[in-house]
């Protein structure tokens, strides 16, 4: 049926068409004129002129196109153009300028693993950031904005994020982790854990020791540091809490002399804190922060952490100046390669006001590629002598890092080296920047340090050699041994910190690292110390014997008190091993 339904149909189309042609054929022969129209050619007449509306439409038509390929044009000029590596990866963690999440990073340093990318914490050193955050290591993509009422054309091209662009987890003083397992677009979480256990041969009897601001007991397995905390970040809104606790809860405020003045206990009340403040973002530049609380001061290039630093105990120079600052702090990021950051604090390192003036400092932080980190922290005008009207500081830390092999193939996969060189001085009050005078004796700090770092097998293990030296007459920023329970508002007759008084120190330590995950550390680390005099704890120790004492603080009358028939042991040498587990999410 349907054959039979298509020749049906297809019959009388047949027929008319045939009988079209021939009806044009007779035609054509029965007026005598066909050989005359072959031999012309065609006749052509001028088109019909266009009427008024057909010239309206045409007119349309032409400015239609032309709109529509300005559209185009701005469209293709909008959207940036995305490499191969610009979509590397994408990860949830605070970012650098916002401490919000970045959408998404981009590999930017070609020497750095394909895998390894992070994010920087805002504690540069020291730390963030940290940091340091930290450390990130590509350009980051935030979400898109709209664009402005009543405006056609495509978002506005987003800033890079600073320092962003590059791996920085090879930095001493940046967390390597390059993750966060649980962030979210609120609150990015942090654990640190830090237990370790040290061995001094000089086997003090009262298992203390002193000269150290990372390392307190000897022959016990102590916790150092417990933190739990993290990042809040929403609307522009930024904060950060860390808590501490272990022995940094209680020999990091020992260090600071400022409760001493006023009531309140200061010590106590920040005893748990070891970072807390809150602050906005501004979408200036690449990125505007404004801090007020407690923060890391970064000066001396390794972190408050160790989880961070290519070594547990660092050198003098490090281990002498401030973990942390209590005031406010700009970050700004004019570049993606540049952060400067000016501070207003209480003083050096202090949880309130040694005297009656604040004290003034300045971060520059600038990484120009993958390779490169070079730190500047300035302080100045600071009274930081308790009870000393008048005495002002002046200081100035700067450090640089090169990583100048990195090739994650071989079996040594990557080296680096740090050099941190720091300078101050103190006058007024009875001292002097210049020398011996009659302004009073010479009150200065000179000092180095220098770290060198291997990675092996893929980053899963580490071995670092360094040391330094310090020369720091007047004493001003040597950590005050505990003799007798003394703090650095007791002070202690056994080891005095006078004008004029001398010190000089040097120190060299190998250290081991094994990381078989980004979260973990088990690291082994030899340490020499040597100093011009008498301070490190020996085997007599340095703990009075008092019966009449209370049993839990074995102290003799007030801290710091002169105890008669007692002299604490002190030697000018020092070797110990450090074994340690350090923990990070």
């Amino acid at each position: 049926m349907p054959t039979l339904g298509r020749k049906t149909i297809a019959t009388p189309l047949a027929v008319m068409l045939l009988c079209t042609l021939c009806a044009g054929r007779l035609s054509a022969d029965g007026d005598g004129k066909s050989e005359a129209a072959k031999a012309r050619p065609p006749k052509i007449e001028a088109p019909a002129p266009l009427t008024e509306r057909e010239r309206l439409l045409l007119d349309r038509m032409e400015q239609l196109e032309q709109r529509v390929a300005e559209l185009e044009a701005k469209h293709n000029a909008s959207v940036p153009s995305v490499s191969g590596a610009g979509a590397a990866a994408q990860l949830v963690a605070p970012s650098v300028a916002t401490g919000q999440p970045a959408a998404s990073v981009a590999q930017g340093d070609a020497s750095a693993a394909p895998s390894d990318v992070s994010v920087v914490q805002p504690n540069g050193g020291g730390a963030p950031a940290s940091t340091t955050v930290a450390s990130a290591n590509a350009a980051a993509i935030g979400p898109p904005q709209g664009t402005e009422k009543g405006k056609s054309g495509a978002a506005k091209p987003q800033t890079a994020e600073p320092f962003t662009f590059a791996d920085f987890t090879w930095l001493n003083g940046n967390a390597r982790t390059k993750d966060t397992p649980y962030a979210t677009s609120f609150f990015t979480p942090e654990i640190r854990a830090d237990v370790d256990y040290n061995y001094s041969f000089n086997h003090p009897k009262d298992d203390t020791i002193g000269g150290s601001s990372e390392v307190f007991r000897h022959g016990e397995v102590q916790v150092t540091q417990l933190g739990v905390g993290g990042d809040f970040h929403y609307d522009n809104v930024r904060g950060r809490l860390m808590t501490q606790f272990g022995l940094y809860s209680q020999t990091t405020p020992r260090n600071d002399a400022s409760p001493a003045r006023g009531q309140w206990q200061l010590d106590n009340a920040y005893r748990y804190i070891s970072e807390a403040y809150g602050g906005y973002h501004f979408n200036a530049l690449h990125g505007i922060n404004v801090d007020a609380g407690i923060f890391m001061s970064y000066i001396g290039l390794f972190s408050y952490y160790q989880f961070d630093n290519w070594a547990y105990q660092p050198s003098y120079v490090s281990s002498n100046t401030p973990w942390f600052f209590n005031g406010v702090r700009v970050q700004i990021f004019p570049t993606e390669h540049l952060k400067i950051e000016p501070w207003f604090t209480n003083g050096w390192q202090s949880y309130g006001r040694f005297n009656g003036r604040p004290g003034f400092g300045l971060q520059l932080l600038w990484r120009p590629n993958g390779w490169l980190s070079v730190l500047g922290n300035q302080y100045a005008l600071g009274e930081e002598a308790l009870g000393v009207n008048g005495r002002i500081r002046y200081h100035s830390d700067d450090s640089i890092e090169i990583k100048y092999l990195d090739r994650p193939e071989n079996f040594l996969s990557k080296a680096a080296f740090s050099l941190t060189g720091d300078i101050g001085c103190e006058h007024g009050g009875g001292v002097s920047c210049y020398g011996n005078s009659a302004k009073g004796p010479k009150q200065s700090f000179l000092g180095f340090m220098f770290y060198n770092r291997f990675w092996f097998n893929h980053d899963r293990y580490g071995l670092t050699l360094g040391g330094g030296k310090i020369n720091n007459p007047g004493r001003y920023l040597v950590l005050l041994p505990p003799i007798n329970g003394a703090t650095a508002a007791s002070g202690t007759p056994y080891f005095t910190e006078n004008p004029g008084d001398q010190f000089k120190a040097w120190d060299a330590s190998g250290t081991f690292d094994y990381m078989p995950s980004q979260y973990i550390t088990f690291r082994w680390e030899f340490n020499h110390r040597a100093a011009n005099v008498p301070y490190f704890s020996g085997p007599g120790g340095v703990t009075p014997s008092c019966p009449t004492a209370p049993i839990v603080e074995n102290i003799c009358g007030s801290p710091g008190a002169f105890v008669p028939g007692f002299t604490p042991d002190l030697k000018k040498i020092e070797n110990r091993i450090n074994l340690s587990i350090l923990v990070k999410f």
